[in-house]
């Protein structure tokens, strides 16, 4: 029989920097969950918009983070966070009304130590939505497992237990020019016990997948974290101390 916990409180960071209008849309839809968060943290990260007027106005509670780029800004973010479960936005996410209650229904069982959702591009052509989204998620979460040892983590639809985070928080790159989502997931390491949950789907911009230079940076990203992650630990480490963890959780279950 799993053991859960009380359900958690869940407070919800999202890093933004010049997006004051796909926030406002994301806000508006927090504001709508039908299990309302703790706390909507927004992490001003250097913008010359809006951005940080339109979240107090929404009554989100704002963190500066002058130190230019999401690792930096993420990491601000999930130190503020007040919740026992940090939940993750993009500025452009659009999550449907029950999804901080799905996040905190994914994480009473103690165990685990974050979740992640998927999602589909809102604002594509419809004949290429579907297909950019099969392609472009499916390979990221396809190819990072089999570099990772375990599920990666998507940071436009996530969530780590605060205690998790504290444990490595010291380890994940902020200065670098990473992926944070992923350079997260590969701090957790291969023992910690990361769940894809289907239920915290949720639609983004299609901008990530626009034009060949978003697609060159987000490569040189990927390059950079899998290098200095396998620094650490290699893929045949991770996989050997992956399955190791998996047969004691069996023999003890």
């Amino acid at each position: 029989m799993i053991e859960t916990s009380p359900v958690p409180t869940v407070s919800v960071v999202i890093p933004v920097r010049d997006d004051a209008v796909e926030l406002a849309v994301c806000l508006r839809l927090l504001a709508g969950q039908e299990v309302p968060p703790l706390e909507v943290v927004v992490v001003d990260n250097g913008s010359c918009d809006d951005s940080a007027a339109v979240a107090r106005a929404a009554g989100a509670r704002v963190v500066p983070e002058p130190r230019v780029g999401i690792p930096s800004a993420a990491a601000t973010g999930y130190d503020a966070a007040r919740g026992e479960v940090i939940a993750r936005l993009d500025a452009d996410s659009r999550p449907g009304p029950d999804w901080v209650a799905q996040v905190a229904r994914a994480t009473t069982d103690p165990r685990v130590d974050a979740v992640t959702g998927t999602g589909s591009f809102h604002d594509l052509p419809p004949g290429l939505r579907q297909l950019a989204t099969w392609v472009y998620l499916g390979a990221y979460f396809a190819l990072t497992h089999l570099a990772l040892g375990h599920p990666p983590l998507w940071g436009s639809s996530m969530a780590v237990r605060r205690s998790s985070w504290e444990r490595v928080r010291d380890q994940v790159h902020t200065t670098a020019d990473v992926h944070d989502d992923l350079d997260l997931a590969f701090v957790l390491g291969p023992t910690s016990v990361i769940r894809v949950v289907p239920a915290l789907r949720v639609r983004v911009s299609g901008r990530s997948v626009r034009g060949l230079g978003q697609l060159r940076r987000r490569m040189a990203r990927a390059v950079t974290t899998l290098r200095l992650n396998w620094a650490v630990s290699p893929p045949w480490e991770r996989w050997q101390a992956r399955l190791s963890a998996g047969r004691s959780r069996s023999s003890a279950g």
